[in-house]
């Protein structure tokens, strides 16, 4: 498939823009184990990498003109280099935009004599948009390791996070955090990247999954989320504000302990949001030792104590998530939650081998019982992160 996808991205960036590329960079979307919403709050996140790809054929221009095109679109859109702003009319294309112009922002502030020029670039991938696996992140990541290499910019890997996470900011308009990019691009096989976004600090942890006869399953609900609505930004204020209300610079300074204070401090909703981060949190950090102590069968309970604090305090859960976290467990999955930003996309699964049948079928049996569209589930694996293919 990869060997397909590249070829497919060669012949897309010849056909649109009548010469060959340069090279192909690839990023692979993300999912997370557990840790959500807690990482523009500096807590910590377990994501890892999959096996689903953005691919981004690349060629330098002698001008300031960007060209992004893609399999996914039949519009080209264009840009100058000096002069990338936040523009509605960007479509899908800010995020290459965004990766370009906190490329040279970052690296201006790095390397005196920096100078950037134009580009083409043609985008193919498989990571389903929509689905809460950051195929936003892939775009921005198999980007910006291109530009990193072909203007020379010299950013290392984590530099090179922040890059799609500015970019994404400031020019796409989504006030995410760093999670996405750093599993893209510090992703390994068979790992997960335990990240504490507060010191950039990672480490990279063995899951197991297939040594203990374990898939994970996704269950893409195709209830698409955008997170530049105003659900995810509400969120983060109510973060951003119990903080401020309990006297510290983020709720990564607080722990179980403050939930006493926090419930008498703060009015009901926000101390539902704040009590989902601080116990988040805590869920990342037990996972982590569980995982490494007595393997990833025993980490079930974390999952769907996730699901039901996302459900219930965060509320960004939807009926078709919660329909799939229940149904999964039923028939036989270790822990399930969703995943992703909320308000739509995937949900995920730790399911047996022999029970991975029984669970599709379960699920898209519910959701045809109950008039949801058909779920797409396929099952991922941890994979490299970003790197140039050719």
């Amino acid at each position: 498939m990869t060997d397909t996808l590249i070829a497919s991205a060669l012949a897309g960036f010849e056909g649109k823009f009548g010469y060959a590329a340069t090279g192909v960079w690839s990023a692979p979307g993300r999912v997370n184990l557990i840790g959500e919403h807690t990482d523009y709050n500096e807590g910590f996140v377990f994501p890892f990498a999959i096996n689903r790809h953005t691919f981004a054929a690349i060629s330098l221009r002698e001008d300031d003109l960007i060209r992004v095109a893609s399999s996914f679109s039949t519009q080209t859109h264009e840009a100058r280099v000096g002069s990338i702003t936040k523009d509605d009319g960007h479509d899908w294309a800010a995020y290459p935009f965004g990766v370009a112009w906190a490329i040279q922002e970052m690296a201006n502030s790095l390397l005196k004599d920096f100078a950037a020029t134009g580009f083409d670039c043609y985008i193919e991938s498989d990571v389903p948009v929509g689905a809460g696996l950051s195929s936003s992140a892939a775009i921005e990541c198999s980007v910006a390791l291109a530009l990193n290499d072909i203007w020379g910019a010299s950013l290392d890997r984590l530099q090179l996070a922040r890059v799609g996470q500015l970019g994404e900011n400031v020019i796409v308009g989504a006030p995410t955090g760093i999670m996405d990019q750093s599993a893209s691009l510090l992703g390994e096989t068979d790992h997960a990247v335990f990240l504490d976004c507060r010191s950039l600090e990672s480490q990279s942890i063995e899951l197991g999954f297939a040594r203990e006869g374990l898939e994970l399953l996704i269950i893409d609900t195709r209830v698409a989320h955008r997170l530049v609505d105003g659900g995810y930004a509400s969120r983060r204020a109510a973060c951003e504000s119990g903080a401020a209300s309990l006297g510290v610079d983020s709720l990564r300074d607080l722990s179980l302990a403050d939930l006493g204070r926090a419930q008498e401090t703060l009015d009901d909703v926000t101390f539902r949001r704040v009590r989902h981060v601080i116990t988040e949190n805590q869920r990342v950090l037990d996972t982590v030792a569980i995982l490494q102590r007595s393997g990833p069968r025993a980490i079930g309970k974390l999952m769907h104590d996730s699901h039901e604090s996302m459900r219930d305090d965060f509320e960004i859960s939807v009926d078709e998530l919660d329909t799939a976290v229940e149904t999964a467990i039923r028939h036989g999955a270790i822990g399930a939650r969703m995943t992703g930003g909320g308000f739509g996309g995937a949900a995920i699964a730790l399911t047996p081998v022999e029970k991975i049948g029984e669970v599709s079928l379960s699920v898209i049996a519910e959701f045809e019982a109950l008039g949801y569209a058909k779920p797409n589930i396929f099952a991922v694996s941890a994979a490299q992160g970003a790197k140039r293919e050719i």
